[in-house]
């Protein structure tokens, strides 16, 4: 139909073509809508170009295969099982690349997957309705009828659906005996199409209503249901879906079929003490399901059966009092249970195979217990009864304080992510059957599991809490020792504040330290990270671990002022700091202290020196000077006398301490030159004389002269020649005097003759000083 439309078009554009509007170019039909897979067929007018043709597809070539040239004005081109929504096609000149025409394309579909159902109620038709896909992208109203046999109008539309609710028509359907075919039609301004015809028996396509009502009576080990189907027995059947209410997924549901006398059934093979969703559908032999009915939840009893009790216990640290204290707690009978239990805690001393002992019994709750032990073995039982009916018993070991020998766990590691924490431990070197890893948070709740490898992973754990963790091995009837790990927590939050509390600061770098405050007990930080910029530079950052609680910030500018964040990262967000301000030092804080010391020692080294100078300045300044009148004049002997004995003694008489001059002598009347007195010299040992004069006997020495010793050696005193001015004022130099000795021997005299006796005038200050003291 459409490649005829499409010829009959190029004639007619062929026509139109001649005359005055041979120069003009374009591309025929315009607006073209086509079905979905359907072909079609393009034509060019070439006549305002010259040269090769092509053409294009939403801008890309098409095959040259796909076009031929009709006349020297004219090209067309053929598009098979054209499938694409909306495309452009464009006529292009290969000379120019100018495009000389083009079009849009859209295509439709026609409707598909009908189905039909005839609703029932109550044995009566109550409506019919179809339903049917239509994939469309139109931007136009779409008009959809259904057509029956014989193209009879049903119902119309917009939208893929149609009900019927006209009880001629109705009811036509349901009491038509043989099939039934419909179609649908859809319509728009620029398009028409049709469905395929869809074939249909009415008993097929019956639908009843849902089971109104649900009677369900639990028991022990079943479930007995009974409803009301609304369609004769013979000709219905109907169906049980029945799912635990916490497990709706598809693969937890279960179905049950039945086609019996009466309408119930009975569900096997149910948990005790669970809840569970129950709903009910029917349908005629042939013809489709009903809807579900309502769905009617129920709790099963406590099936005998189903009991698999298990026993634990928790054994405290012994007492003040000698006593344990043991945490009791059991698996097996579900907590959802209605059923009034009792629970009953027997001691019995391990070994006690006595059925007539004095045994100590204590009533519990429904899922853990507190009994108070000795030092001693003991086997806790756990009694379960109801209506003093014995439903379960389970025991559990308990080994003595001091009991050797039992193996024991070690090295128990724990880690923990994501609220998820994983426990491993070595194994024990003796037998090991399994081991068992209790938990609990605050001491009161706890939770443990079975294991026969030496790891196990926590679940379903509070989050932020700390857990205290014992894994305990068992072997044959008995347990070991537990271990204990260390405390952990299942999650680690962010602390709530982060605050910088110190900055110390240098000319390029600082050292800062932060703090961080948390209500909660199990807090911690991943990593921190350091943010720190100044005005009109780049943001700085430096990321440390978790554990650490303050950085150093190098390469820094002096004298500038910075502002810097601490950012805490854990597992569950961040936490940031307040902005704090801080300015680098202007020079480096060690060279100012450097200097500061440098001068301190530069300080003290003047102050010593100048405090030294004044001493040594005031030692000079009082230092002793000779005093003439205090001094006598004495010979310097030659080193033929070093001999002689002693220095001279000290006068302590000062009229006699005097310097004797000439001037001194004469205005005395008193002889220039001293005497000397041998008598007495030898009670003085020594006495200076001039040995030019001879005393006479009767003379006596002068009072006036002083008594001295000879000096030993001359290089060692001041010595002043007569040719040197004096250090004394009115002192004139003198002859030397040689000193004389009370007895002289040969030997002595001997060598008096053979060394030279060359004389010279000297001055000597002897006892000068006030003092006492010899110099």
């Amino acid at each position: 139909m459409y490649i005829s439309l499409v010829s009959v078009m190029m004639i007619a554009t062929l026509s139109v073509c001649k005359g005055h509007h041979e120069k003009n170019c374009n591309v025929f039909p315009k607006d073209l809508h086509i079905e979905v897979g359907s072909s079609v067929e393009l034509v060019c007018q070439t006549s305002c170009s010259n040269g090769k043709f092509f053409w294009t597809l939403n801008n890309k070539n098409i095959s040259e295969s796909l076009s031929k040239t009709i006349n020297s004005t004219h090209i067309a081109l053929s598009l098979r099982n054209f499938t694409q929504s909306s495309a452009t096609v464009e006529c292009r000149s290969s000379y120019t690349d100018q495009i000389l025409g083009g079009i849009i394309i859209k295509t439709f579909s026609k409707p598909e997957n009908i189905a039909c159902v005839l609703h029932v109620n109550d044995g009566w038709p109550h409506d019919f309705t179809c339903t049917w896909n239509h994939h469309m992208n139109s931007s136009q109203t779409i008009n959809y009828t259904i057509l029956h046999d014989s193209l009879n109008e049903i119902c119309k539309s917009q939208v893929p659906k149609c009900a019927s609710k006209d009880w001629n028509t109705v009811n036509s359907i349901f009491s038509h005996i043989s099939n039934s075919t419909i179609i649908v039609r859809a319509k728009t301004a620029v398009w028409e199409v049709y469905s395929d015809p869809y074939t249909f028996n009415s008993l097929h396509i019956v639908k009843i209503s849902p089971p109104t009502w649900t009677v369900i009576t639990p028991s022990s080990d079943h479930l007995y249901v009974e409803w009301n189907p609304h369609c004769i027995q013979n000709n219905c059947h109907c169906q049980v879906k029945y799912y635990k209410t916490s497990s709706s997924n598809d693969k937890a549901t279960k179905y049950l079929s039945r086609r019996p006398s009466h309408f119930s059934a009975t569900t096997e093979d149910l948990e005790s003490c669970i809840k569970y969703n129950i709903s009910v559908r029917c349908a005629f032999n042939e013809a489709l399901w009903s809807n579900w009915s309502q769905e009617i939840t129920v709790l099963t009893k406590l099936n005998k059966r189903h009991i698999r009790l298990r026993l634990w216990r928790n054994v405290a640290k012994q007492g003040k009092n000698g006593k344990r204290n043991i945490h009791l707690m059991w698996k097996g009978i579900p907590s959802t249970c209605e059923e009034v239990l009792n629970y009953t805690i027997k001691q019995i001393p391990y070994g006690d195979n006595t059925t007539t002992g004095n045994y100590t019994y204590t009533s519990c709750g429904s899922s853990s217990c507190d009994v108070d032990v000795g030092q001693n073995t003991q086997k806790l039982y756990l009694i379960v009864s109801i209506n003093d009916a014995l439903l379960a018993e389970d025991s559990v070991y308990v080994p003595a304080v001091a009991q050797t020998g039992l193996p024991q766990v070690f090295s128990i590691q724990t880690t923990t992510h994501e609220g998820v924490i994983q426990v491993s431990w070595n194994a024990s070197e003796k037998t090991i059957s399994s081991y068992i890893i209790d938990w609990t948070h605050d001491g009161n709740q706890y939770y443990w599991k079975e294991t026969t490898s030496t790891n196990a992973t926590l679940f379903g754990l509070l989050h932020r809490k700390p857990y205290n963790i014992t894994v305990t091995p068992l072997f044959n009837d008995s347990t070991g020792h537990g271990s204990q790990a260390n405390q952990i927590c299942s999650s680690i939050a962010v602390p709530e504040s982060v605050s910088v509390r110190d900055v110390e600061v240098n000319d390029r770098s600082a050292f800062m330290k932060w703090e961080t405050k948390s209500q909660d007990t199990c807090s911690g930080v991943i990593t921190y990270v350091i943010y720190y910029e100044t005005q009109g530079r780049p943001q700085f950052n430096v990321t440390v671990n978790g554990n650490e609680d303050g950085v150093w910030l190098k390469d820094l500018k002096p004298n500038i002022q910075y502002s810097v964040i601490v950012e805490a990262r854990g597992y569950n967000g961040t936490s940031m700091s307040k902005k704090t301000f801080f300015t680098t030092n202007k020079f480096d804080s060690k060279l100012i202290q450097t200097l500061s010391v440098c001068g301190g020692f530069l300080v003290i080294l003047v102050l010593s020196l100048g405090l030294t100078c004044a001493i040594q300045w005031k030692k000079f300044n009082e230092k002793p000077v000779p005093n003439p009148r205090l001094s006598s004049v004495a010979k310097w002997l030659s080193q033929s006398h070093q001999k002689m004995e002693g220095f001279f003694q000290p006068i302590t008489d000062q009229t006699e301490n005097q310097v004797i001059t000439d001037e001194t002598q004469r205005e005395q009347g008193a002889p220039l030159n001293p005497v000397c007195n041998g008598d007495k010299a030898r009670n003085k040992k020594l006495m200076v004389c001039d040995p030019s004069i001879s005393p006479s006997p009767e003379s006596e020495p002068d009072e006036r002269f002083s008594e001295s010793q000879v000096l030993s050696s001359p290089e060692g005193s001041m010595v002043f020649s007569s040719s040197q001015s004096s250090p004394y004022r009115s002192q004139d130099s003198v002859e030397p005097l040689l000193p004389r000795v009370e007895e002289t021997s040969k030997s002595d005299l001997e060598s008096k003759k053979q060394e030279k006796t060359t004389q010279k005038s000297v001055y000597v200050s002897l006892n000068m000083f006030e003092q006492s003291d010899v110099r």
